[in-house]
């Protein structure tokens, strides 16, 4: 409830009597109360403040009577307007139910403009509105679902493909193949490895460097501290101290050679494979030129690796093969290769290197899991 007092300021010669219809009018003086002084009509400093007062709430009693009458009459029949509310300001104002030159009394809606339940626009809300929102929703749902299952399709899809290809979810080499790997990256950047002078370059070769890790994990567990006391051998791919300096020293390298740094025993030994394939020519020690043959300097050799006896034949050169070696007849180099290096290697270990290299993509082979599992057996 609100308070309203009218403020009004007079003269002395205009100051009022009681006025007429003051709640306190009739009421008589006591003889211990400020009174009106009946030869001037004049009153008191205390009791003008009184007087002023209760003309005042009469005043306002008055307006607020009107303003009552006005609102209802405003309330039941309010004009076209426009507002901000859910029902406009033509009775209504801002908010639900306004805030109007009257008392807050609920409005009927009236046609306007509104930005609220009633929307925006000119008149009543359009028919269909209603319908129309909901078919929207609908829509809206029914998308919602199919969003739904084809994001889960995607999901399910997609993690089947990881558990095909990530590690951990079946077969899978040794951890230190990974490291392997990675150092052979390393060895084989450097530009001496291939063979000379037939250039043949098997083991650092993309689709076949896999023979320097296989015959790492057979010959010395992928161990770079690897040493065999019967025969001399050291180092990650097992050679002897001298023939690997021997090696090493065509090599290059802009350090000493040593046979326990993993990069060192791979770059020997990636140079020492692709002299056995594709051969050398060395200066012996009178200084003629020898050419020492390589596997594939036989015909014999060349039809089992590539289907073909041709061979390409060059005064001062290895011959080699005249034809690239076929994916079938890389297990059968490999094997041949493996017993030249471990030389006296029984012939099982040879063709079990072929099938690791053949496989170097699928370790879940049961062929493979038994040879791996024999390696780790035999440690």
């Amino acid at each position: 409830m609100s308070s309203e007092f009218e403020y009004m300021t007079y003269q002395d010669d205009d100051w009022p009597g009681t006025p007429e219809n003051s709640d306190d009018a009739g009421i008589e003086a006591t003889d211990g109360e400020d009174d009106w002084h009946s030869a001037s009509d004049w009153a008191a400093a205390g009791d003008r403040t009184e007087v002023l007062i209760n003309q005042g709430r009469s005043s306002a009693k008055a307006r607020r009577t009107g303003r009552r009458a006005a609102g209802a009459q405003l309330a039941g029949h309010q004009p076209a307007g426009s507002g901000l509310g859910g029902t406009g300001l033509g009775g209504a104002g801002l908010g639900g139910a306004g805030h109007g030159p009257g008392r807050r009394v609920p409005a009927r809606p009236a046609a306007g403009i509104g930005l609220g339940g009633g929307g925006l626009g000119s008149g009543a809300a359009r028919p269909g509105t209603g319908s129309r929102a909901g078919s929207t929703l609908s829509r809206l749902a029914r998308l919602s679902k199919r969003d739904a299952i084809i994001a889960g399709g995607a999901a399910l899809a997609l993690s089947i493909a990881l558990a095909l290809i990530l590690p951990g979810g079946g077969p899978s080499w040794p951890a230190s193949v990974a490291i392997v790997k990675q150092e052979i990256k390393t060895a084989c950047l450097n530009p001496n490895v291939a063979s000379d002078p037939g250039q043949v370059n098997f083991a650092c070769a993309t689709d076949t460097d896999q023979i320097l890790w296989v015959f790492a994990l057979m010959t010395s567990d992928d161990n770079p501290n690897f040493s065999d006391s019967a025969t001399g051998r050291t180092g990650l791919e097992p050679i002897t101290p001298a023939q690997g300096g021997e090696v090493a020293w065509s090599l290059n390298l802009h350090h000493p050679y040593d046979p326990a740094n993993p990069v060192d025993s791979l770059s020997v030994a990636a140079r020492a494979i692709n002299n056995i394939i594709g051969g050398a020519t060395v200066t012996s020690q009178s200084g003629a030129q020898v050419v020492q043959p390589g596997l594939e300097s036989s015909a014999a050799n060349c039809q089992r690796y590539t289907g073909s006896t041709a061979l390409v034949v060059r005064p001062g050169f290895p011959s080699l093969c005249a034809r690239p070696v076929t994916s079938a007849g890389e297990a059968a180099l490999v094997a041949d290769v493996y017993q030249q290096w471990m030389v006296g290697a029984p012939s099982q270990d040879a063709a079990d290197a072929g099938v690791l290299f053949t496989n170097a993509s699928n370790p879940g082979d049961p062929r493979v899991q038994e040879i791996v599992h024999g390696l780790a057996a035999g440690r």
